[in-house]
């Protein structure tokens, strides 16, 4: 964009592609609906939200069918059980979402709905300063400004931003903010996330197909494909740990609650070692301890994680240290690193969970 006078123009060009081209999403109220008069549910926003926080589109939808499907409103979700919410949400990762979203439904539904403003948004448990301008701009057409990495790279491509990422951040913010219009606001938001995500991509950017190719100032420059830049990350840590699996007799595995704050907080998983350079072996309870052959392998954000995996069947009377036994355990509720563990013993011994002769 090469003068602020383009800038009126942006918004008018980029809702023309979008009635034409919006992507179809289960949480969306496409322009077609919004032309005739219906209004986006913002329980359904702002759980949309809050799940593609840090995951896919891809990964998103099938969560959202089945929340949606349990739990139609904010209400209903605000009555269930935060173990039927984490169990839920097992798999999604970032397990803080999902404590804040119990928070915040129960929260919403005390004061009877949700509010319609930046600040009153803000206002509510868990929801940050993202969240809060899409729930407004989306479900409520409040002229808020939504930035998400979609919208960064857009931005930076409009007005050839060199600085690098995360440092252009707050410049990125008050450029999207020159383009946020006072009419369909909502709209605009959306379109400008479709955008990111199907045309101006992060590789490969199809400028020729853009709507906003005529203002865009890096396309105009022939650097629309190297932008936005970023500062080099350094390399993740990787961090270890001991992870151990006990079956009792009749079949019933060995769990523990992680407490409620910190990594997995809140969700079930095997008894384990503290996660660091040199872990010390922390069993749960006295037993013939057998280590697997291999570790298991995960990355959160920040480090990489191995976990050792130690599996041993014990005796019906068996008194844990940590955790308890749990019958009718589903792996399915379980978080992906710990899934993983499962997945690995259970490739060691088929029957892992049956019920060992003589019980």
């Amino acid at each position: 964009m090469r003068d602020g006078i383009e800038s009126a123009a942006v918004a008018p060009a980029l809702l023309r592609w979008y009635d034409s081209a919006a992507r179809v999403l289960p949480w969306r109220v496409g322009p077609a609906e919004r032309a005739a008069g219906e209004i986006p549910d913002p329980y359904r926003v702002w759980l949309s939200e809050v799940m593609l926080q840090q995951t896919t589109v891809a990964t998103v939808k099938g969560y959202f069918h089945r929340f949606t499907t349990r739990w139609p409103d904010v209400q209903a979700l605000a009555a269930a059980e935060d173990a039927e919410v984490m169990g839920e949400w097992a798999g999604l990762g970032y397990y803080a979402r999902a404590r804040n979203l119990i928070a915040c439904a129960r929260a919403v539904a005390a004061r009877g709905g949700f509010p319609d403003t930046l600040d009153g948004l803000r206002a509510l448990p868990g929801i940050g300063a993202y969240t809060a301008a899409s729930v407004a701009a989306i479900a409520f057409d409040r002229a808020e400004t939504v930035v998400d990495g979609n919208v960064e790279r857009v931005v930076a491509r409009l007005f050839a931003v060199t600085e690098p990422l995360p440092r252009a951040k707050p410049q990125l913010a008050k450029l999207a903010a020159r383009l946020t219009p006072q009419e369909r606001p909502g709209d605009f938001a959306q379109a400008m996330m479709d955008l990111g995500a199907t045309i101006c991509t992060p590789r490969n950017p199809r400028c020729a197909e853009c709507p906003l190719e005529g203002f865009c100032a890096a396309a105009h420059q022939g650097i629309a494909a190297d932008l936005p830049m970023k500062t080099a990350k350094a390399p993740k840590p990787t961090r270890r740990g001991f992870a151990y699996v006990a079956i009792r007799a009749d079949g019933a595995p060995l769990l523990e609650t992680r407490p409620p704050k910190g990594l997995l907080g809140g969700m079930p998983g095997w008894p384990g070692s503290d996660w660091g350079e040199a872990p010390a072996p922390r069993p749960p309870l006295a037993a013939d301890w057998n280590e697997l052959p291999g570790v298991v392998k995960h990355t959160f954000t920040h480090f990489h994680l191995e976990l050792t995996v130690l599996m041993a069947h014990v005796p019906l009377g068996a008194n844990p240290q940590i955790g308890d036994f749990r019958p009718g355990f589903d792996p399915g509720d379980l978080p992906t690193v710990m899934r993983k563990v499962h997945d690995h013993a259970s490739a060691a011994s088929s029957d892992l969970f049956g019920p060992r002769p003589g019980a």
